[in-house]
């Protein structure tokens, strides 16, 4: 029996894999374990640890690999730390990691440096600032790449690796997004004690590359959001340097009856929430992905997101700098658009395409030894 150990560090990328991690969990031929750490370990974002257990996961190990307000140099260093420990003493076979998150580069790092066969999910994306140099620095060190589409498969060539050993599955979190088994918006709102008839999302992250500039830009997306009077959903930003500079503006809501502020929201009732909302609002690349599958309008601020291809193709999508008077002409301006779903991330079957390629012989036999290939 195989050992597949998953990284999981944040709310996202859990929603992102759970599919992924429940498929290999059914299958007899594999044992799941899952190593948990970063933001789920922390008290300010919710424990989200928990959310794991409540979905029946067994084999966790927890593990705090940082303290609020840890650099990421720090935290990487002690991911790398806890996980090399792990894995001596459950002898893994595989490391999935996703993304573009320190945890999966730790991940990374370990299973190169111990032998180790490394399987990346959605590796070749472009986005911005440190998070594509670590997504691309993950790719680098793995040995097998579940990408999204054809264009991020072509990244991942151009990034040195074997295009046999490269697999398009579409992204996992479509798995979730199309499933049949979502809350409904009755039980979303009472879950999280939203009376809003008409609403809208908020998730806006510090742009590591850009912190000298967050005092400014996130007063001038607080002003711009009070100031439109609209019904707002806010949910925290994630933990990289400069989150406390937003979460100080976001002090500005208190009291005011138009926001309601989650440091967490499941990420069903999340997309269940998402259906509904009048738009989405801020920098975070569910602004750019999920809102397109659900052709729902999309106001994308800085730079954050500005790479990402979807923002050449979708309609559904404003871009606007960090300042009040765009953000606000764009917030007025989202019922104007002309809105058709758009996906170019598969078709919701990530995760039977993902265990059929790990029931095969094709991953296991490959060299553990990698070789750069030259684009002829």
């Amino acid at each position: 029996m195989e050992k597949i150990l998953f990284l999981t560090g944040t709310r996202a990328d859990y929603g992102k894999i759970k599919s992924l991690m429940k498929k290999v969990d059914d299958n007899v031929k594999f044992e799941l374990n899952i190593f948990v750490t970063g933001m789920h370990m922390l008290s300010k974002y919710g424990l989200t640890w928990k959310e794991l257990e409540k979905d029946g996961f067994r084999n966790l190990y927890k593990f705090i690999n940082q303290q609020l307000n840890s650099s990421m140099d720090i935290a990487l260093s002690n991911t790398i730390l806890g996980l090399s420990n792990y894995v001596h003493e459950m002898k893994s076979n595989l490391i999935v990691v996703h993304g573009d998150r320190l945890e999966a580069l730790a991940g990374a790092i370990v299973g190169a440096f111990n032998n180790i066969k490394v399987a990346h999910i959605e590796g070749g994306e472009v986005s911005g600032t440190i998070d594509e140099s670590i997504r691309h620095s993950i790719t680098k060190l793995s040995h097998i790449h579940f990408v999204s589409n054809e264009e991020a498969k072509k990244r991942v060539i151009q990034l040195g690796e074997a295009e046999e050993n490269i697999f398009i599955i579409g992204s996992p979190d479509i798995d979730i997004m199309t499933s049949r088994n979502l809350p409904t918006l009755q039980q979303a709102k009472e879950r999280y004690d939203i009376t809003f008839e008409e609403y809208s999302l908020v998730m806006y992250h510090p742009v590591t590359t850009e912190v000298e500039k967050l005092n400014l830009h996130v007063k001038h997306f607080v002003d711009a959001l009070i100031a439109s009077e609209r019904n707002y959903i806010v949910i925290y930003p994630n933990n990289d340097e400069g989150t406390d500079t937003i979460l100080t503006e976001y002090k500005r809501f208190e009291g005011n009856s138009h926001f309601k502020i989650f440091p967490s929201i499941r990420f069903e009732y999340f997309l269940t929430l998402m259906q509904s909302t009048k738009f989405m609002i801020g920098n975070s690349s569910a602004g750019i992905r999920e809102t397109c599958v659900y052709g729902i309008p999309s106001i994308d601020i800085g730079n954050r997101q500005k790479n990402r291809y979807n923002l050449r193709n979708a309609k559904s999508i404003i871009h606007v700098n960090e300042d009040k008077q765009e953000i606000l002409n764009a917030i007025h301006s989202c019922n104007e658009l002309d809105i058709t779903p758009l996906s170019m991330y598969g078709n919701g079957r990530s995760d039977e395409k993902f265990i059929e390629i790990l029931e095969g012989d094709r991953i296991w036999n490959l060299e553990i030894q990698k070789r750069f290939n030259d684009i002829e």
